[in-house]
Formats: C-alpha cells, structure tokens, sequence
C-alpha cells in the first residue's frame, strides 16, 4: 500500500502524477485526505480522497507521498496523523517521498541529516543537515525528493523504480506514456 497525503493547498500535479504512474505500475495508491475526504489543492482543484488519514493502516505500507504546495505543506506538516505515518516509515525503513516545498516537513524533523536531497527552490535553509542538490529528483537511502511541478512525472518513475527496485518497469512506463 502505497498513501499519497493531501492537504489544502496541495500541489495538485505533485500528488496526481505520482499516484497515476504507480497505478499504472500496478501498486495499490490511496490518496488520504488531511482534514477530510474532500482536499482543494492550490489551484482550486477539489479531490475526494479514497480514506482520511484518521483511517490509515501501516500494516502493508511500502511508501508515503508527500506532494508539496503551499499552503499544503504546512497542512501537512501540522497534521498528528501525518506525523505519526511519518515517524513510523522512518523508524521502519518505509519509502518516504517528498516533493516541492515538502522535503521541508523532513527537514524539520532531522530525518535528512547525512542525506542528498532537493527541494523548490529557496527551501534548502529548511532541510537541515542535508546536502541538497539543484535538480529534478534525488533519492537517498529511503528518500525520495523532487523540486517542484515541473518534475513530477520523474518523482513518479524514480518511486516506481525504488519499490521495483529496478528500471525496466518505469522505462515500459516512460515508453507507453510517452515521456521524453
């Protein structure tokens, strides 16, 4: 199981891609609704969620989602329930994937000390300890950060890539969606 966590002011191309590509991929995604099954995102894009992230069982978790945005990341941030998924992947080697503004909610937890990571720009102040990078998609050990919008589609490959813990799926992927 695979949660993409959505708040208000969610970056909607930063959750939906992702959680598309890993369909795709034949992972099963539920998108969670931070504060209710129904999310606007930053662009006034209402989603109704497939649960509540009161509702969430770690049980088979593989990874968590992290779309950016603002003011969904701070949304995010400030949630106990996200806390907790958080802190629970952490301790438990769960893929922790964070995009945009929301490596930030990582940073401020220390969970990217040691780590390579990036962010939109002019949140590296906010990824403590990491040695950040300027480019689309990096991963980390169990981290997987992208910077913003325009690499969402990449963020979707490398979380495929990461869980199938090769290339030959997101290539296929790549192949039929017709990304260059």
């Amino acid at each position: 199981m695979i949660y993409t966590f959505l708040a208000e002011g969610f970056e909607e191309s930063e959750a939906i891609i992702p959680t598309d590509i890993l369909r795709r991929a034949g992972f099963t995604v539920k998108t969670v609704g931070v504060g209710g099954k129904t999310v606007t995102g930053s662009h006034g894009i209402p989603i109704v969620c497939d649960i509540t992230a009161e509702n969430t069982d770690t049980s088979s978790l593989e990874a968590i989602i992290l779309p950016g945005g603002m003011p969904g990341t701070l949304n995010l941030e400030k949630d106990a329930a996200v806390q907790k998924i958080i802190d629970f992947s952490y301790q438990n080697g769960i893929l922790i994937c964070a995009i945009c503004a929301a490596p930030s909610i990582l940073g401020h937890k220390g969970l990217l000390k040691g780590k390579t990571a990036t962010c939109y720009s002019g949140f590296e102040k906010d990824l403590t300890g990491a040695d950040t990078l300027q480019t689309p998609v990096v991963m980390d050990g169990n981290f997987i950060t992208a910077n913003g919008p325009g690499a969402a589609f990449k963020f979707g490959f490398e979380i495929v890539t990461a869980l199938t813990k090769d290339g030959k799926k997101a290539d296929e992927l790549k192949s039929s969606m017709k990304f260059e």
